[in-house]
């Protein structure tokens, strides 16, 4: 991973990667900021999930997040921001972003990022399990839903509030498949929170256990999987990703990709910004009010 054209604050390692027997351990570590997705946490991910691919001793992969929450998203205000940087792409062949006007630098950078780089997660040959606390909030629901499995805790909470924004979801809209189509609508048109007990029940989680176990709990399905041929679990999950595709996710979510610019666009037409002049404290805020009025 290279990094160009720009400073980015020095947090340390944002991602950290461990091994524990046939299993990788990969760990968002930007606590203080929620997990917030920069693109130095994207390609440090994608380093650490290439490394877990080439490793023969890794049979499956757990993504977690340090500290309180899982993730509160993509970073769309925290000193760390770096969408001004340039990278090496790695999920699409297509141009830099950097020093393209208007949408067609948002179109880059989104294609590589945030929805090239989810599919490229997806297909990963090795099962992987994300294991979810506290936050998991618009684009963290990528970074779940790219995974296999979900293993949440009780006080998990889960929402794509970016209609607030004047924006159809998120950029991996993977909505109608994870969650059925009426009730992606509600959680689009609401952008209400929704807890691991109802993400459970509506089949977006596996299981949902008490906070104090859910390491354990992870790890004990992901050892139990592990001991499964390796060559058979990828077949496997090639197989069901397949299926998916066949019910229209990824020409689905090619569609609304479209749909996704073309409100980013309207935005910066007819306002401030792209992003409808929401910020990350603004959108936290509506989120609070509407929780509070319930």
């Amino acid at each position: 991973m290279t990094a160009e054209n720009g400073s980015v604050p020095d947090e340390g390692e944002v991602v950290t990667y461990e091994r524990r027997g046939p299993v990788a351990v990969v760990t968002m570590n930007r606590p203080d900021y929620r997990n917030a997705q920069n693109s130095v946490m994207t390609y440090s991910l994608d380093a650490a999930f290439q490394k877990a691919v080439a490793d023969d001793e890794v049979k499956v992969v757990v993504l977690a997040g340090s500290g309180e929450h899982f993730s509160a998203g993509h970073d769309i205000g925290t000193p760390g921001r770096d969408h001004h940087v340039r990278y090496d792409n790695a999920a699409v062949m297509w141009w830099d972003h950097v020093d393209r006007p208007g949408g067609d630098q948002r179109f880059a950078r989104e294609s590589e990022v945030y929805l090239g780089m989810c599919r490229r997660w997806r297909e990963m040959p090795k099962p992987t399990i994300a294991m979810v606390q506290g936050a998991c909030i618009a684009g963290a629901l990528m970074l779940a839903w790219s995974c296999d499995l979900i293993v949440a805790s009780q006080d998990a909470f889960f929402s794509d509030p970016v209609v607030r924004m004047g924006i159809p979801g998120v950029e991996y809209f993977a909505h109608p498949w994870m969650l059925g189509p009426r009730r992606a609508k509600e959680v689009l048109f609401t952008g209400d929170r929704f807890g691991a007990a109802q993400a459970y029940e509506w089949g977006m989680v596996n299981r949902v256990v008490p906070r104090e176990d859910l390491e354990s709990e992870t790890f004990a399905l992901a050892e139990k999987i592990s001991t499964m041929p390796q060559f058979g679990l990828a077949l496997t999950k090639r197989a069901v990703n397949q299926c998916e595709d066949l019910m229209g996710m990824r020409a689905g979510m090619d569609a609304v990709f479209g749909l996704h610019h073309f409100a980013h666009a309207h935005n910066a037409e007819v306002g401030a910004d792209s992003l409808g002049g929401m910020t990350a404290k603004s959108m936290k805020a509506s989120a609070t009010e509407k929780d509070g009025a319930k």
